[in-house]
């Protein structure tokens, strides 16, 4: 059956581009278009797709408002389109927060310039968003909160985590079994030991998540931490900002040459590769144009593996892809951690599933119990 999609632009033109590139997918069928938030909403509920498209700088009602009403009248898999700007980073954050699954950057020159390409990459993101609408109809979305966290003042750390997005509600511990273990391993108690680095590797939902883990961490939390989000150039340095905000541990963009030290969490900067040493320094290295990923969580994860032994904790959170797994292979070669989270807590069940079936996991545990664990398992 097609993928209903519901496409919600103000301009003409990007609508007509988007129907186009999307009808030309014999799978997806574009059931509807609207021009600000407040059609949206309309049409969401009367046509009641399986996926929208969601510009944000609308007249009438803007995305991010739009996608939040949509979360709580008739919660629907949103795919917003975002500019390559440090503000447009922040907006899609916000998106992110109200409930929307995943972003692509609205780039009209690439569009002209390379339409196959947009083509396979919006379809794509679409088929696979489709896929996740299974968590958006089998439970009830709470209400999100009508304002932001408020931020801590200079030199102070939140005391409390963040209220939950609107999307992204809690689940139940799933009774998915670690590779070789009993049903239940999600609930099993985490092994203890001194590591020397905490490795998070996520894609599609991962700033959602990264924030949810994160912001269950403890300020005196005792190991370096290196996170690894797919994400453009321009949105790794906001979004590291944000979640330095939210957290009681600090978090930065990194940059050649910072060091691992305890409390901290690198965020790897789009478009590059970020590496360890066995002296605890960070490398920045250019984005290799084979890989897909710019970052790339198996790039981190070996570079961790050659570094740093058996003293590494991994965690592979939502994604898409495979992305992690190889780097997750040699950590487990050299005796280091691997957890994955559950299925029924991820956006897209492609990265941690990847780790499971290769068996490559010690413990598959759901994302509201993840960041407690890490505690359990470094304090």
């Amino acid at each position: 059956m097609a993928v209903k999609v519901l496409v919600v632009d103000d301009s003409g033109f990007f609508r007509r581009r988007v129907s186009e590139i999307l009808s030309a997918d014999p799978n997806i069928q574009v059931v509807g278009t609207a021009t600000n938030g407040r059609e949206a909403i309309d049409q969401a509920l009367a046509l009641k797709p399986d996926v929208i498209t969601m510009d944000y700088e609308m007249p009438m009602m803007d995305g991010i408002t739009a996608v939040r009403n949509i979360m709580q009248r008739c919660p629907t898999p949103v795919l917003m389109f975002s500019s390559l700007t440090h503000e447009g980073a922040r907006v899609t954050l916000d998106a992110l927060d109200a409930g929307a699954v995943d972003f692509l950057p609205k780039n009209f020159e690439d569009i002209s310039r390379n339409p196959e390409k947009v083509k396979q990459l919006l379809c794509e993101k679409v088929h696979s968003i489709a896929r996740s609408n299974r968590r958006f109809s089998s439970a009830a979305v709470a209400p999100a909160p009508a304002t932001a966290s408020p931020v801590p003042a200079p030199g102070s750390r939140p005391a409390a985590t963040t209220a939950r997005p609107a999307g992204l509600q809690p689940r139940p511990a799933s009774p998915s079994a670690a590779p070789g273990g009993a049903a239940g391993a999600s609930s099993a108690a985490p092994k203890r030991k001194a590591y020397k680095l905490v490795a998070i590797g996520t894609s599609t939902g991962g700033p959602v998540a990264l924030q949810r883990v994160l912001t269950q961490l403890p300020a005196n939390f005792p190991a370096p931490l290196v996170l690894v989000q797919h994400m453009p150039a321009a949105f790794t340095k906001a979004f590291a900002e944000r979640l330095d905000k939210l957290c009681r541990i600090q978090v930065k963009e990194a940059e050649d040459g910072d060091l691992l030290r305890p409390g901290l969490a690198l965020l790897a900067p789009g478009g590059k590769q970020m590496m360890v040493d066995a002296r605890g320094a960070v490398k920045i290295l250019p984005g290799d144009e084979r890989l897909n990923y710019k970052p790339c969580v198996d790039i981190t994860f070996g570079s961790a593996a050659k570094s740093y032994g058996d003293k590494v904790l991994a965690v592979v959170l939502t994604g898409m892809g495979a992305d992690g797994r190889e780097g997750a292979r040699l950590l487990k070669q050299g005796g280091s951690q691997v957890w994955a989270q559950d299925e029924a807590s991820c956006v897209i069940y492609g990265m941690p599933m990847a780790v499971v079936k290769a068996n490559l996991a010690d413990a598959v545990y759901g994302l509201d119990e993840i960041g407690r664990h890490l505690t359990e398992a470094c304090l």
